[in-house]
């Protein structure tokens, strides 16, 4: 589903949400149904974000490799632990060794897009943090790296040189727009472009006593999405590969709002899975007639 001329590649973030079961997946699944098998016959990127809690075994991660085989375009891109970008404390070489060991068969596959290293609204552009930044980007040079941050003060072309030079590539994101929150951009500052979907549930983004999956519970209008094409070819005309992600998954808005960023990108309709039809049925207007054959696992 990804445009070839300008290599974008267009998926969630994840692929394991119980709230997806009967939504994204059939309620009545054969025997040996595979989620992520799945959906990689839909879209060439996944967003891994389990590996944002905990470094990922390699066997794990060979499993992801295996059961995406079947898509040769795919690839992922994955969060870096949060203890790099969110704790920032205690590091040892331990933790890098763990999961540099657990990501190894994704890209020696050569499955892997990038690192997405994710920072918190916390993390401002002082002095200290941009040497930590750099000491980071150091530590995890032989990677292909993209810096998502989310605080309007990283807004800087001092930042945008700096991540150009040591060429790691910048996260356009959408996120619920107030004061010090960074503001929509369609940058690229490395070969790997990328674009990540939050959704605009303002509401819910720094309320603390609200459910976990209610601050990505949006879905984008077709109107929404819009301008967002427009961004993301601006940034596939700077970018050699191009990653959008979209982040509102609750209850599968990021799947719909995938599919509907191939189709509004590539100007074709795209195969969909019929078991979303009956939750998201404006998908029944940009679908292919005849869906991917889906396998029975």
């Amino acid at each position: 589903m990804a445009d070839e001329a300008v290599n974008v590649r267009i998926g969630p973030a994840g692929w394991s949400y119980d709230d997806w079961e009967g939504i994204v997946y059939p309620a009545k699944k054969p025997k040996g149904f595979d989620p992520l098998a799945y959906l990689a016959q839909y879209f060439d990127v996944i967003e891994i974000n389990s590996t944002f809690y905990r470094p990922p075994a390699a066997r794990a991660a060979a499993s992801w490799v295996r059961r995406t085989a079947a898509n040769p375009r795919f690839k992922f891109t994955l969060k870096l632990y949060q203890k790099f970008t969110h704790e920032r404390r205690g590091i040892t070489a331990e933790d890098e060794e763990a999961f540099r060991a657990g990501i190894e068969p994704i890209a020696e596959a050569g499955k892997l897009g990038c690192i997405l290293m994710q920072f918190p609204w916390s993390f401002k552009y002082f002095p200290d943090n941009s040497l930590y930044l750099k000491r980071l980007i150091e530590r995890f040079t032989d990677y292909p790296l993209v810096l998502e941050v989310r605080n309007a003060t990283w807004d800087s072309e001092l930042v945008y040189e700096l991540l150009a030079e040591r060429g790691v590539g910048f996260c356009n994101i959408d996120q619920p727009v107030f004061r010090g929150q960074l503001r929509p951009t369609q940058l690229a500052t490395s070969p790997v472009g990328y674009v990540r979907l939050h959704g605009q549930n303002l509401e819910s983004w720094f309320k603390e006593d609200a459910p976990s999956h209610e601050r990505y519970n949006y879905y984008y209008s077709m109107d929404e999405l819009a301008p967002w094409v427009e961004r993301i070819r601006a940034v596939a005309a700077q970018a050699k590969e191009t990653y959008v992600i979209t982040n509102n998954h609750y209850q599968g808005q990021a799947v719909a709002n995938a599919l509907q960023l191939g189709f509004l990108i590539g100007g074709d309709c795209v195969p969909t899975p019929l078991a979303m039809h009956d939750a998201f049925p404006e998908l029944k207007g940009i679908s292919t007639t005849q869906a991917p054959q889906e396998r029975l696992f």
